[in-house]
């Protein structure tokens, strides 16, 4: 089984998201990740679901996840229930446009995490309704669940075999995550994978989304990490995913282009 590669849509963020998808496929990726957030505003502004269906249907793309649910271990009360209440809307969404998986973001800034497994489970009881997954992220300059390690804990103890995990080999590398702790996790419990470099003059801990370079113009070592992959069985889907604001200033098809490129040199 060969990697897909896919191209999460942050990385031309400014670009209007039917031309983000024209782009993905125009540059060669085989899936494009979509922003819920996008979505809504494409149907805010007179767009319609079949639309976006029938884009992705005529350049040959799938939808490897949709992102994201997020403030659903944040709240109590009423307030709660009004996430899971929008997580329903938003999952129904992510099934209708194909993607198997919606990512599932930890609190920002609220530190305590041993509501999360529960919590977790309640949307993977969502996702059953829906018809999609939601798999649990990790995000490395966040106060709550901000490692690898930490993250397949709360994925193990949702004790659930729909719970799964979302890589990043940004937040791999930027919260001192190690080749032993991919090691540890099953291939069959990793939705998808986001590839991405760290700014190459910034230490570890000390980096947040703006400081994604493009690949092989960090400091993460890559290669090493996709070995591990492939070690323990995973060759499913990748995207590449930045947020440089340098790199949206440029032409987004030459970026996309040397995106695949570096991918495919990454991953030979």
């Amino acid at each position: 089984m060969a990697f897909t590669f896919c191209l999460n849509t942050s990385t031309i963020k400014p670009q209007p998201l039917m031309r983000k998808i024209e782009l993905a496929a125009e540059a060669g990726f085989k899936g494009v990740e979509l922003w819920i957030n996008d979505i809504y505003d494409f149907i805010g502004r007179g767009g319609e679901i079949r639309d976006l269906e029938e884009a992705l249907a005529d350049q040959g793309l799938i939808v490897p996840s949709v992102i994201a649910i997020r403030q659903w271990g944040d709240m109590e009360g009423w307030e709660h229930q009004l996430v899971l209440d929008e997580a329903h809307r938003r999952f129904a969404l992510g099934a209708r446009l194909g993607a198997p998986v919606i990512v599932a973001t930890p609190p920002l800034v609220k530190p305590e995490t041993e509501h999360l497994p529960a919590r977790y489970k309640e949307l993977l009881d969502i996702g059953r309704i829906e018809g999609i997954k939601p798999t649990f992220e990790y995000i490395s300059f966040f106060k709550s669940v901000y490692t690898l390690k930490h993250a397949w804990e709360i994925v193990q103890q949702a004790d659930d075999p729909d719970a799964t995990l979302i890589l990043d080999a940004f937040h791999n590398w930027n919260s001192k995550s190690t080749l032993d702790d991919l090691r540890a996790i099953p291939a069959e419990r990793i939705s998808h994978y986001h590839i991405d470099d760290a700014h190459p003059d910034k230490a570890p801990t000390t980096q947040s989304d703006p400081d994604r370079v493009m690949i092989g113009d960090g400091q993460i070592d890559l290669k090493a990490e996709i070995a591990v992959l492939r070690e323990i069985g995973y060759e499913g889907t990748v995207s590449l995913e930045l947020f440089n604001a340098t790199l949206w200033e440029q032409d987004p098809l030459e970026v996309l282009k040397l995106g695949i490129e570096r991918m495919e040199e990454v991953f030979a």
